[in-house]
């Protein structure tokens, strides 16, 4: 945890100093990323609320989205931003973060998740709106590492990292 807090304390500032707030919707991050924000002292002025979206009962029931869209799986930036979006709403807050992935270690099939990804494999979509602009940025990172906890960690760095590159625009 304590490798998070560079970026956090940095994404917090920028946040505290924009007047801006935050809702996040993590899945294989495992709720490292809302954690990260939280240990900041003065987090609710900014951190609105959080999910740990890791199954489709979680999705229904934390985002209220019942299904995907045809054609749309887990653990792509197309779902990610779904969520990114949903998780704003709800909160209404001016970002919205959203992570899914593949923490590990790989499965029987040698997969890091039941959809095909890599364990190592994860999304990240922010979205952002501030009076009539309005941000939705995706990316995906792969880490080539099996190693859940060292994915998680990694995930989390990198969804803050993310973020704090559309905060310092």
């Amino acid at each position: 945890m304590k490798e998070l807090m560079p970026v956090a304390e940095k994404v917090a500032a920028r946040l505290f100093e924009k007047k801006h707030t935050i809702a996040v919707a993590e899945s294989s991050a495992g709720g490292l990323i809302s954690a990260a924000l939280l240990a900041v002292p003065g987090a609710s002025k900014y951190f609105m609320g959080g999910a740990v979206v890791y199954t489709r009962h979680a999705r229904r029931n934390l985002l209220g989205l019942e299904g995907l869209p045809p054609g749309l799986r887990s653990s792509t930036e197309p779902y990610v931003l779904i969520h990114a979006n949903r998780i704003r709403e709800q909160f209404d807050t001016t970002w919205g973060l959203a992570e899914a992935g593949a923490a590990g270690p790989p499965n029987a099939q040698g997969l890091g998740n039941s959809y095909g990804d890599a364990a190592g494999h994860s999304c990240f979509a922010v979205v952002g709106k501030t009076g009539f602009n309005v941000v939705e940025r995706t990316t995906t990172l792969e880490t080539g590492k099996s190693d859940r906890l060292d994915n998680m960690i990694v995930f989390a760095n990198a969804a803050l990292g993310f973020l704090l590159q559309e905060l310092e625009k």
